[in-house]
């Protein structure tokens, strides 16, 4: 009887499956136009001076939020109301998506919660969502403080339970934290727990700033730097994570990253990547070494800036013919380094 069950539990999912595939395909011309409007909006914002691949990490929240595998109000409001999302492009690409998801019940891989399976490249920003969400929910309670590194379009802040007590800083360019301040006041979510910390990777000081903000080195942090690492020369993101190494004893910092791999791959789908993120002034720039196991390389990196590996998770398939393109990971700080003592 229950393999009765399960066999007529398969037969509707692929029915379902090829019901919203079918629906999507006929749609396809409509989605294809707001796709185009979409990249033309896009690149205009990078060229703008805010971040645009900080849309997708908040394109795959406001996906899951709609789709009800994943609630995130502040991520739909805000996914509405960017001024770099086209109202046109965005009823047009999610659309019809909705639509056939509504008709048939079927939710696509990429947008269930959590993810399941091997991650393809092209479902990075799906699926480390679940990782960072699980690293936030292990690590917050044990800690004082929650810093967003390049925090972009973020909403984790805006989805914390009421009672946590937890300071939060958001850490990201000006021309991006504007105009995301000024649409969370326009959507009327409130930001008043948060901190918002004016600062540029790759020029400024952003310890320095956040210190300025009344951000306490010696407290137990949290850092979640999301989607972030792989946009930065190398010397940046080690003297970054050199920086959260000198944080107080049990702090912890939850990024991804590529490998040299995604950097230098011929394969299209990395060649158009590198194109599309350059072309929006966000060139990829830094990489793990890919050499096989890549986990070993993470390692070697987070010990030689004072970290120690805590959790990780690798993308691909990490052979020496088909190498590993990326990774989740969970470092935390064993003991302080002497980092504050060596830059003052």
């Amino acid at each position: 009887m229950a393999a009765k069950r399960g066999s007529r539990g398969h037969m509707r999912t692929r029915v379902s499956r090829a019901g919203f595939y079918l629906l999507c395909t006929l749609m396809s011309p409509v989605i294809v136009v707001g796709y185009l409007v979409w990249l033309g909006k896009l690149f205009a914002a990078g060229r703008s001076g805010v971040s645009a691949t900080a849309q997708g990490p908040l394109s795959a929240r406001f996906s899951e939020h709609n789709f009800g595998t994943r609630q995130d109000d502040a991520a739909d409001r805000l996914m509405r109301a960017l001024p770099g999302v086209p109202r046109l492009g965005l009823r047009l690409t999610t659309g019809p998506v909705l639509l056939a998801h509504r008709v048939t019940g079927y939710v696509p891989r990429a947008f269930r919660y959590p993810f399941e399976g091997d991650v393809a490249p092209q479902y990075e920003a799906s699926a480390r969502i679940w990782f960072f969400d699980a690293a936030v929910d292990r690590h917050l309670p044990d800690v004082a403080q929650f810093v967003i590194l390049g925090a972009g379009f973020d909403t984790r802040a805006y989805r914390l339970p009421s009672d946590i007590r937890v300071r939060v800083f958001e850490v990201d360019s000006p021309q991006t934290q504007m105009v995301k301040r000024e649409t969370l006041q326009k959507v009327g979510i409130d930001a008043s727990t948060v901190t918002f910390v004016a600062a540029d990777f790759e020029k400024d000081e952003w310890l320095a700033c956040l210190s300025a903000a009344e951000f306490d080195p010696g407290e137990r942090t949290l850092f979640l730097w999301e989607g972030v690492t792989m946009y930065l020369n190398r010397e940046t993101v080690e003297d970054s994570l050199r920086k959260i190494a000198s944080m107080a004893q049990g702090s912890a910092v939850a990024f991804d990253y590529f490998t040299t791999e995604a950097l230098d791959s011929r394969a299209l789908y990395w060649r158009y990547g590198r194109a599309a993120t350059k072309s929006t002034g966000e060139a990829l720039k830094f990489g793990v070494d890919s050499t096989p196991p890549s986990r070993e390389r993470l390692v070697e990196l987070l010990r030689s800036c004072g970290l120690s590996l805590a959790d990780q998770r690798t993308l691909g398939d990490d052979m020496p013919a088909r190498r590993a393109w990326g990774g989740f990971a969970t470092a935390t700080v064993e003991r302080p380094s002497a980092y504050l003592r060596a830059t003052s």
